[in-house]
């Protein structure tokens, strides 16, 4: 695990970047209370980090708190599905 200054990081972003992406665990400090940990993400994860997906899946649950829903049979489904 490397623990850097943010000013270190700014100056070497590429060697930290370069890193991180082989497995080497990267923390930021920025200042004396301040810590970042550099995590590489997927494009799964930027999926999930969409705002509209967020915004639809909290629109989902409160659907489903609600009682806005339809049950449906796994045979049911296939059938929807086309599977």
């Amino acid at each position: 695990m490397l623990v850097i200054s943010s000013k270190e990081f700014r100056d070497n972003q590429k060697k930290y970047f370069d890193l991180v992406d082989q497995n080497q665990q990267v923390i930021v400090q920025r200042g004396k209370d301040k810590s970042y940990v550099l995590v590489p993400i997927s494009e799964e994860d930027r999926f999930f980090l969409d705002p509209k997906v967020i915004q639809e899946v909290k629109e989902g649950i409160e659907d489903y708190k609600s009682g806005k829903i339809t049950k449906v049979k796994k045979n049911e489904l296939d059938q929807l599905l086309g599977l």
